[in-house]
């Protein structure tokens, strides 16, 4: 009987999963899950380095945050994309700007570099920014005060098809990448 009792609680893990994952599309904001329990906190997530060759030439519009039960999203809008948005995501002792080298200092525990696939550019003509990111500087739009595991955003850079964030968290936490429609989706859990 407990094995049956143990498949029950994954199915139901699972398709709790399943059905926090179908409302991305929608703000990233935590009131969709906020009744999952805690025993659902336990993923099995790692910290270790995740990427995806994928790319695609529509460009990121917009990045924004969101708290949720068990863990701090960010979430990349790459508008009209259909395929696989390719992304490199793992954690860096320090944050480097893409092109430049120079270090930008981001605040928290551990950092964590994202590197999303998708130009914040028009493809078609270079000098169109269609994400007001300017190096060094904060994520336009995102206020990451008071999140359990989010410290600080620092744009780092957007050339040759990708848009580089470094991403201040508590410390070097599980996370996990995944993709919904055209939106990159980056999950921290708020423990190991």
């Amino acid at each position: 009987m407990r094995k049956i009792g143990t498949a029950a609680v994954l199915f139901v893990m699972a398709g709790a999963g399943l059905a926090s994952t179908a409302g991305i599309a929608g703000a990233a904001t935590a009131q969709a899950d906020k009744a999952v329990p805690a025993a659902a906190c336990s993923a099995s997530w790692t910290s270790s380095t995740k990427s995806a060759q994928d790319s695609t030439t529509k460009p990121l519009r917009n990045i924004r945050t969101g708290e949720h039960t068990c863990y701090d999203r960010m979430v990349f809008d790459v508008t009209g994309a259909t395929g696989k948005i390719g992304y490199h995501v793992g954690y860096v002792k320090k944050f480097h700007q893409d092109g430049s080298g120079e270090e930008i200092k981001v605040a928290g525990g551990a950092i964590l570099e994202i590197i999303v696939n998708a130009p914040s550019y028009d493809a078609s003509n270079p000098n169109e920014q269609t994400y007001a990111g300017k190096p060094g500087k904060s994520l336009p739009g995102v206020n990451v005060t008071g999140y359990k595991t989010f410290r600080d955003t620092k744009f780092g850079a957007s050339l040759e098809g990708q848009t580089q964030v470094g991403l201040g968290v508590a410390a070097k936490l599980p996370f996990r990448v995944q993709q919904s429609g055209d939106k990159l989706i980056v999950d921290v859990a708020h423990t190991k």
